[in-house]
């Protein structure tokens, strides 16, 4: 029988494999200084999972304050335990975990609501999207934005199995179905650690969204602008961690990439 991966292991590799809280910081400070031309200080973490952008945003300042919304009791737990007890006793009282849907009203306004990590692909209808995006348009302060990230590519709907080598485990991205009639697709996440592969250790069951698509429905949905962004290369021919608004870009097989609506 195989060993299986405790909690606290699992979210410290998918942490380390798919996150990168601090650079979404700059982007969200840049880009909002750029639109309003101050900081912001209120940021909603929708699908929040462990709250670790929301900890890492409240480190800015004791002026700064996040809530981070899931369903799932199980990583607002670990998150509790690993990223909010790391913060210093004084602004622990800067994070707010809401056990709860994001659908829901919410009785607090922010200045940035962001849904990272692809979450909101969740929504498979577009009216489903829509009534999310106008939620999120509802809870934010007049000067907010709304921050999502997406993936695409020639590669996105291929079934294939990628491996990334780090240098104690071993991260999968498994593409397992894709149906191009309804853009409705099955990934999920395999980890090797200590020798052991583990499958299907998180299982996303979504539909692909473009980025023509979710511009439309924020504006739909009252948003003002929908400002698409882009990667530049760095001298491989890979990212280089910069991200520049455009509306033109080549294809390539893989990119992640971000949209702002502005309030």
């Amino acid at each position: 029988m195989l060993e299986k991966l405790s909690t606290e292991r699992k979210y410290q590799l998918y942490e380390g494999s798919v996150q990168n809280h601090e650079g979404d910081i700059d982007f969200i400070n840049d880009q909002y200084e750029r639109i309003f031309g101050t900081k912001p200080l209120l940021l909603r973490e929708d699908f929040g999972g462990t709250g670790q952008l929301s900890c890492g945003w409240v480190k800015q300042s004791s002026h700064h304050k996040a809530w981070a919304i899931d369903l799932d009791p199980e990583p607002i737990s670990y998150g509790k335990e690993r990223h909010l007890s790391e913060l210093e006793e004084s602004s622990r009282n800067q994070v707010n975990y809401v056990l709860g849907n994001v659908l829901e009203n919410q009785d607090f306004k922010v200045d940035v609501t962001v849904a990272f990590n692809f979450s909101y692909f969740i929504f498979k209808k577009r009216n489903e999207l829509l009534a999310y995006f106008k939620k999120v348009k509802e809870g934010l302060n007049e000067n907010g934005i709304f921050v999502i990230d997406l993936f695409g590519g020639t590669d996105s709907n291929q079934e294939l199995v990628e491996e990334t080598e780090y240098d104690d485990y071993s991260y999968f991205w498994d593409c397992e179905n894709f149906n191009p009639i309804t853009n409705e697709c099955l990934y999920y996440i395999h980890f090797k650690d200590n020798g052991t592969k583990h499958e299907r250790v998180f299982t996303y069951d979504w539909r692909m969204w473009s980025i023509p698509e979710l511009r439309e429905i924020m504006f739909e949905a009252g948003f003002s602008k929908a400002i698409a962004f882009w990667e530049g290369d760095d001298d491989d021919g890979g990212g280089d961690g910069d991200f520049y608004s455009t509306e033109t870009a080549e294809n390539c097989e893989s990119w992640v990439t971000y949209i702002i609506g502005v309030n």
